[in-house]
């Protein structure tokens, strides 16, 4: 008889005291960004009332990540991911320093608010492809499934608390205070990752090392060859890309204005729920699927959950309801990070070992690069056309092109 495969085991990534403080912290970094966010968004709106100025954020933040992903992927295959992290976070505390020190003097300018969001995205690409390859360090191969899944639902967690947190502190702070009580939240996970023992120093004996450095566009495009060998590699990077050129966030940017349209004037508890609707989803999402150890990672499953993904949100821009605005937002977000989680852990799978962080680096560029994009499909082309239409409109694109890839790019059998 051949022995059966081992069950998979709920909630595995949890089992290493490592990753239950990394779920925390990296939870914790995230509820800040996200509070950032919800009051600078805030004070933006209400200063300068520009659909195209919610657009320009999203492309300025996002920018970074198209074209610095593969050099920080890169970087953290031969240095310790944990010091490119810490380097991150002390840039997100000096972004929401920034943000208060201009709010309480009253000189906020709109170059101010592209400058700090470009800062930011320098923050984020620093954190981005090092903490998957911290991941891998933390659990190893066998629960790295579980861990990219937790850790996608530790980043969602930080997002459904970002906006209540922030809320709250925007109601009771004001944007003054508030935002500079936020730039203290991103010192635990500094002072612990000085400490945690993983990286490179940690790592067994003969454990492969990058040898092949990106210091160039050149690298960069030999960088994107290695990657079109690995066919799932490619159709997960194409998909997240895809994905983040049509939609991304930039719906998030334009949060203010879809709250005002569905009857919500003020800076209430109602606007934090249509914020944090999408983000209690997949958190749901998260803790759901691990529970069961439901939705096993396969190219066309992930494929399938982004057309869905493309319905709810067309019908969020469709509907004047708010209720029913709220439920489209939990399932979008549902299966975003259902889709996402599932594409992620297919890359980090599918790679070898001396060029993971390269492979990581190239799919963040896809994933979060992209997204720049979206500021204009989502919110310049809605300063035009109103943002309800453009939002439809984009999502009705992406359902297509998935499935173009669903039917060409994944002909045949495709390996898990």
């Amino acid at each position: 008889m051949s022995n059966a495969a081992a069950p998979p085991v709920a909630f595995a990534a949890l089992r290493h005291p490592g990753f239950r403080a990394y779920f925390l912290l990296s939870a914790l970094a995230m509820m800040a960004d996200n509070i950032e966010h919800v009051i600078s968004y805030w004070v933006i709106f209400e200063h300068f009332h520009s659909p195209a100025l919610g657009g320009f954020a999203v492309v300025s933040h996002w920018l970074p990540f198209l074209l610095f992903s593969v050099y920080s992927g890169s970087l953290a295959d031969r240095y310790d991911p944990r010091r490119m992290i810490q380097i991150g976070m002390a840039l997100f505390m000096g972004v929401s320093v920034a943000w208060g020190l201009l709010f309480i003097t009253g000189a906020l300018e709109i170059w101010h608010a592209g400058a700090l969001l470009v800062v930011h995205g320098l923050a984020g690409v620093l954190w981005g492809p090092p903490s998957q390859l911290l991941l891998h360090d933390i659990v190893g191969r066998e629960h790295l499934q579980s861990a990219v899944r937790l850790n996608a639902t530790a980043r969602q967690l930080g997002m459904l608390m970002g906006p209540g947190v922030g809320g709250a502190l925007l109601l009771w702070l004001g944007p003054n205070l508030g935002i500079l009580v936020n730039a203290l939240l991103y010192l635990p996970f500094i002072l612990w990752l000085a400490v945690a023992p993983y990286g490179p120093k940690f790592r067994a004996a003969g454990a492969a090392v990058a040898t092949r450095a990106v210091r160039s566009l050149g690298d960069v495009w030999h960088a994107l060859r290695e990657i079109a060998q690995h066919r799932v590699i490619m159709a997960m990077t194409l998909l997240a890309g895809c994905a983040s050129l049509f939609i991304g966030n930039a719906y998030q940017a334009q949060m203010p204005g879809f709250a005002h349209d569905l009857g919500q004037q003020d800076a209430n508890f109602f606007y934090s729920m249509l914020l944090g609707a999408d983000a209690a989803g997949a958190l749901t999402a998260g803790f759901v699927l691990e529970s069961r150890s439901l939705l096993q990672p396969r190219a066309r499953t992930a494929c399938v959950l982004a057309m869905v993904w493309c319905v709810a949100l067309a019908g969020f821009a469709s509907t004047a309801s708010y209720p029913l605005a709220l439920a489209l937002l939990f399932a979008a977000g549902f299966v975003e990070l259902s889709f996402n989680a599932m594409a992620q852990t297919l890359v980090q799978l599918d790679a070898p070992a001396e060029m993971r962080g390269r492979a990581i680096g190239v799919f963040n560029m896809f994933a979060s690069g992209m997204r720049m994009f979206s500021g204009i499909t989502v919110g310049l082309v809605g300063a035009r056309v109103g943002i309800h239409v453009s939002l439809a409109a984009s999502a009705a694109l992406l359902f297509v092109v998935i499935g173009l890839l669903l039917r060409f790019g994944l002909r045949g059998p495709v390996r898990a």
